[in-house]
Parts: C-alpha cells; sequence; structure tokens
C-alpha cells in the first residue's frame, strides 16, 4: 500500500501485530522491499516486531524522479572523481532526503519510535535518520554498510566491473541473466543460495519493477554524500553491525571502521559472507536485529 511521506507517494509493506515494536528495515542500492526475505519479515514476526518494508523513492512501487534526468555512464564516472577529489558532486536528492522520506512513513502511520535495520545503501540511510531524529530510532542494525569515508578500500575490480555492465536485452529474461550475473560476483561464497530459488526471486523483482534510472540517481546520492565519520561519532544508541569477511562490493574493512567510530558498536563479522542475504543466514541476521533491539530495552 502507498503512504504519504515527506510529500512523496511511498509504497510499504506492514505485518506482524499492530501493537508490536515497529521495526523499520531499509533496503539498498536499486532494491525493492521484497528484497528483504519474507522468511527473515516472518522470523521477525515471529520474535514479535510489527515488521515495515519500505520501496525507497526512485525503486519498486514508490514515486519517482525520471523528470529529472539521469546520467550516463561518462556523467556517473565524472561524479565519482569529483567524490575522490572532494569536490562538491550534485545530484537530483540526498541521502538525508531520503532518510526524510523513512522517518515520513513513521509518521503517516503514528509511529514515534521505531528499530531501524538497513542494508547497504539503506544502512546509510538509517545513520542519516539517527543522526537527524535520534529519539525516533530506539536501534540501529546496519548490515554491510560503511561511513562512506574515502580512506576504506574500495570494491574489487570484478565487482565494479560486474554493477557498470548493462543487460544484454529490455526483455525479463536477460535483465534476470544480467542479475545473476552481478549475484553471482558479489553474492556468498560461503552461503550459496540454491540458483533456482534466486532465478525466481530475480524474475519477481523485475516483473515488479525495473528501474534503472532510478538506481543511477541513487548511486548519485550515495556519491553526493560523502564521509558520514562525524555524524556516526555522535551517536548514542544501541547499535549492532553485521557484515560479511567475503564482500567485494564493501570491504570488510568498512566494518571495522565503523564499530571503531559507533559508541558501543557490536560487530558480527561473518564468514563466507559477501554483499547479499542468503538464504543460510536469515536466522542469524534476524537474531542479531532482535539482540541489538533487546539492548534499547
Amino acid at each position: 500500500m502507498h503512504v504519504s511521506a515527506n510529500g512523496l507517494q511511498i509504497e510499504i509493506d506492514d505485518q506482524g501485530p499492530p501493537g508490536g515494536e515497529p521495526l523499520l528495515l531499509v533496503m539498498g542500492l536499486g532494491m525493492q522491499l521484497i528484497a528483504w526475505p519474507q522468511e527473515l519479515v516472518g522470523a521477525l514476526v515471529a520474535r514479535g516486531f510489527r515488521v515495515l518494508r519500505l520501496d525507497n523513492r526512485d525503486a519498486g512501487l514508490s514515486q519517482g524522479f525520471d523528470h529529472l534526468g539521469s546520467p550516463g555512464l561518462l556523467g556517473m564516472g565524472l561524479s565519482v572523481l569529483k567524490h575522490r577529489l572532494h569536490l562538491p558532486v550534485p545530484a537530483p536528492y540526498r541521502l538525508a532526503d531520503m532518510a526524510a522520506d523513512a522517518l515520513g512513513v513513521l509518521d503517516a502511520l503514528g509511529i514515534a519510535q521505531a528499530h531501524v535495520c538497513g542494508a547497504s545503501m539503506g544502512g546509510m540511510i538509517g545513520q542519516h535518520m539517527a543522526a537527524a531524529q535520534p529519539k525516533r530510532v530506539k536501534s540501529l542494525t546496519l548490515l554491510m554498510t560503511t561511513s562512506g569515508a574515502r580512506h576504506l578500500p574500495q570494491a574489487t575490480a570484478m565487482a565494479q566491473r560486474a554493477l557498470l555492465r548493462r543487460p544484454g536485452g529490455r526483455d525479463t529474461a536477460s535483465i534476470v541473466r544480467h542479475l545473476e550475473n552481478v549475484m553471482q560476483v558479489i553474492g556468498s561464497p560461503g552461503h550459496p543460495d540454491e540458483p533456482a530459488a534466486r532465478r525466481q526471486r530475480l524474475q519477481a523483482s523485475v516483473e515488479r519493477a525495473w528501474r534503472p534510472q532510478g538506481t543511477t540517481r541513487q548511486l548519485l546520492a550515495v556519491v553526493a554524500d560523502g564521509d558520514r565519520s562525524a555524524l556516526l561519532r555522535a551517536l548514542r544508541l544501541p547499535t549492532g553491525l553485521i557484515h560479511g569477511e567475503a564482500d567485494p562490493l564493501i570491504p570488510a574493512a568498512a566494518a571495522h571502521d565503523l564499530a571503531r567510530l559507533i559508541p558501543g558498536a557490536t560487530l558480527d563479522l561473518v564468514p563466507g559472507m559477501g554483499h547479499d542475504l542468503p538464504t543460510a543466514l536469515l536466522p542469524r541476521f534476524a537474531q542479531g536485529i532482535a539482540q541489538t533491539a533487546a539492548r534499547a530495552s
């Protein structure tokens, strides 16, 4: 269903007991709310949480920004170069705006406080939520994300090439094959999902929405955001970090950096985990989210 949040129409999913502890799940770059596996949602609902998922702006079924245009590969490369040179990067919107969207979802549902779990870019959004309105975020779980500090190791060359490639065609089958190839590169080598099940999930995602220009605008927001270290040092809330030792997109050094920056943060560094949410690790994720939330009470 849609709610009006921060002046936008944002698609959400709401599961679990209405009186349960609200838990907002924020997904990463170009991903939709259904990228949070239903098995994980069910495990969290079984623990008593009211689980909320949202499509970020420019993704899934939420409001888009196609009228603002999208840079090509050359424009994106120029933005990355400006970022590395510590120059301002123009972007159609910022991660802080996406954080305001997520807080607006809580407003629309009449929720004063919620636990927040963000994956990858969603973790960056969660950082902004906690920094902007600390009384609204009861606990923060950050999955496979980063502070954005420039000294950190970057994605492997293979991961960067995989993300920059384009599908071989515009039909669903070509797009699914492209996404399978991406997940093969950035996924968890120690916890591989069954190929047919992964293909089915990817096809469901493409059939629901395929918005590559929105993904590019979101990527610009990430690049434009820069280093959040100063924001993170000021956080004072229960924070749990979950990161893969084998993450080729956001290397594990980013998790150690977050643990150093955020006071009292705990770190679960998972062997064999890459940059995805493999089925075999979903119970571990649910337990970690619940343990971090329990620290808030």
